[in-house]
């Protein structure tokens, strides 16, 4: 083993590359995580690789844009055992806003 060792030549880079995917960092409502991991737990799959499964599905749809109903529709279908918990809070929220 040397005393020391030359770096000046050295690029920072990852030592392997990784192919097709990105690393990045997001902010997910924890409802729509949580739902995620249950469900890759049921599976027995990683929740990463459904959510990107799941958004492979949604772009594969066309281009259409999301409107409030179509994300209402998609909240309903992944938390429907906490929508009553959601629609409950959204009213106390409105309800709050008008009272001022």
């Amino acid at each position: 083993m040397r005393a020391e060792y030359d770096f000046s030549k050295g690029e920072r880079k990852a030592l392997i590359p990784s192919k097709g995917k990105t690393r990045i960092s997001i902010f997910i409502d924890n409802a729509v995580l949580d739902e995620f991991r249950a469900r890759a737990e049921v599976q027995g799959s990683g929740y990463q690789t459904m959510m990107n499964e799941a958004l492979k599905a949604y772009l594969s749809q066309g281009d259409q844009p999301l409107t409030e109903s179509k994300l209402r529709a998609v909240l309903k279908e992944v938390l429907p055992a906490k929508r009553a918990v959601l629609t409950s809070r959204s009213t106390r929220t409105r309800a709050k806003a008008r009272a001022g």
